[in-house]
């Protein structure tokens, strides 16, 4: 791509470049991760784009899949899932930062079993800038008080005060929680 302008805005570039200066990775793991992020063409060329986060799981993916499906339906929008970006990475903290730097929104879809996202709800609200630009969808369980556990609850609680969390129970109620989402 030596003569063509790259599809990545410089800032993001350099953004990337500085995170992978900190990171010990190897030149390869570099390469691979910048190439990646040039994958990423339609969250440069589209008003609004969502990370999509969650359970890969068989049944929670098949749910997963209907949210980027319902969001994708919009006009000037681009929705995806961390496992559509090419690469086997070693480094998946660093895989998610710089794709959670280069979109608008983060959204997880959280369920309880068999596993979630966990380390990425840490990031989540670990930083104003992940935080600011993040939603929830959070499954309820009739049957259940607390099916999440004290710490994501915790979690849940900073994303209802910010007026940021959608609850559901069934895939309709999934769905149209996903309809919600700016």
């Amino acid at each position: 791509m030596a003569d063509e302008e790259s599809p990545v805005p410089e800032e993001v570039l350099t953004s990337a470049t500085e995170r992978l200066d900190e990171a010990e990775i190897t030149l390869a793991d570099n390469e691979e991760i910048l190439h990646a992020l040039s994958e990423l063409t339609p969250v440069y060329e589209t008003e609004q784009s969502y990370f999509v986060l969650g359970n890969y799981d068989r049944e929670p993916i098949r749910r997963l899949n209907r949210v980027v499906d319902r969001l994708n339906r919009r006009q000037d929008a681009y929705a995806f899932r961390m496992v559509d970006i090419r690469g086997e990475w070693d480094n998946s903290i660093q895989k998610f930062c710089l794709i959670a730097d280069v979109v608008t929104y983060l959204v997880g879809v959280a369920e309880k079993e068999p596993s979630d996202f966990l380390v990425e709800q840490g990031l989540l609200v670990g930083t104003n800038e992940y935080f600011e630009k993040s939603h929830v969808l959070k499954r309820e369980y009739e049957d259940e008080e607390h099916p999440f556990g004290w710490m994501q609850d915790g979690v849940f609680e900073l994303f209802a005060e910010a007026d940021r969390l959608y609850r559901w129970q069934t895939e309709e109620e999934l769905v149209d929680a996903a309809a919600e989402l700016p």
